[in-house]
């Protein structure tokens, strides 16, 4: 099967590496496959959508998210995993699933899991879904890990999905929807509704109907509720399991916004970032510069010419 990205092996001293995987994906232990002290591999983090992803290219035996890593590095995260080049072994919980070029798995941060490699290069995709979006998008029905199988049309569905945010950056954030629509269709139909609440339903509505509607400047909270016909006061309520209130994630989705339009390579001037802030859905520009600011540590001119 042909390859999603082009595989980089460089030699590296394995102590980088394992610390490159630790920035990127999290705290996991690296086990090498020769004791010489250099191994092949790169790891580089990206942006893809709604999404931080990393791409990671290693020659490995075993890579292990241990109980005591994730102690040491609680981020929740479900990151969904495509092998593009190589073979790997995923373990997590009940799942034991030899992976090829193609195939996925579903990886749940917050369980321990083990990556065995083979004598061969190996080259992974890696998606990263903050996990309180996936479990309240998707039910509890989609933690504890889940291989995503090929013999499923779904499947198909996804990679071409995946394929398309990997040379299309210009409907990055409608395809990351998208995305996350066709996992949700997968996990319902080979796990069902189990686990999945009234109050889950809701939030997952509401996730779905902010990112279509961000880009509206007056859409807000009032607007979401009356889209889900609930009261405001019910809306905040379900939105404390996320730790953050309706206004909020709608900042947010349209910092996140304005970030992929300003970082897609083709901004150049003061005028075009004015022109994203008010596509994205802000109609005052000192908020947004000082929003941007407070969540990317930096100005969105200088994220545009940093890409």
């Amino acid at each position: 099967m042909r390859s999603l990205v082009t595989p980089v092996f460089k030699p590296v001293q394995g102590e980088i590496l394992e610390a490159e995987i630790r920035k990127v994906c999290g705290a996991f232990d690296f086990e090498p496959m020769r004791r010489s002290g250099l191994v092949n591999g790169h790891v580089s983090a990206r942006r893809f959508g709604p999404f931080d992803s990393a791409v990671v290219s290693l020659e490995a035996s075993k890579i292990a998210r241990h109980a005591r890593c994730i102690r040491q590095d609680p981020g929740e995260y479900m990151f969904l995993l495509v092998q593009d080049v190589g073979h790997c072994q995923v373990t997590q919980g009940d799942e034991a699933v030899w992976l090829k070029p193609g195939d996925m798995f579903l990886v749940d941060s917050v369980k321990p899991s083990t990556f065995t490699y083979q004598s061969d290069n190996s080259t992974q995709i890696s998606l990263h879904i903050p996990r309180s979006d996936a479990v309240h998008r998707f039910g509890k029905v989609c933690t504890g890990g889940l291989a995503v199988s090929r013999h499923d049309p779904l499947w198909i569905a996804i990679r071409a999905v995946i394929a398309k945010m990997l040379e299309d950056g210009a409907a990055q954030m409608q395809l990351g929807e998208a995305l996350l629509s066709l996992i949700g269709a997968y996990i319902l139909s080979v796990r069902g509704h189990g686990g999945t609440n009234a109050a889950e339903t809701l939030l997952s509505r509401a996730l779905a109907v902010i990112d279509r509607h961000r880009a509206d400047p007056a859409f807000g909270p009032q607007s979401l509720a009356s889209h889900l016909n609930v009261s405001e006061r019910m809306l905040q309520r379900h939105f404390r399991q996320l730790g953050e209130t309706p206004s909020h994630r709608i900042l947010h989705r349209r910092l996140a916004l304005a970030h992929d339009r300003l970082t897609a390579g083709h901004v150049r001037t003061p005028e075009s970032v004015t022109a994203i802030a008010f596509d994205c859905g802000f109609n005052d520009l000192s908020y947004f510069y000082r929003e941007f600011r407070k969540k990317y540590g930096t100005t969105p001119g200088a994220a545009a010419r940093l890409s």
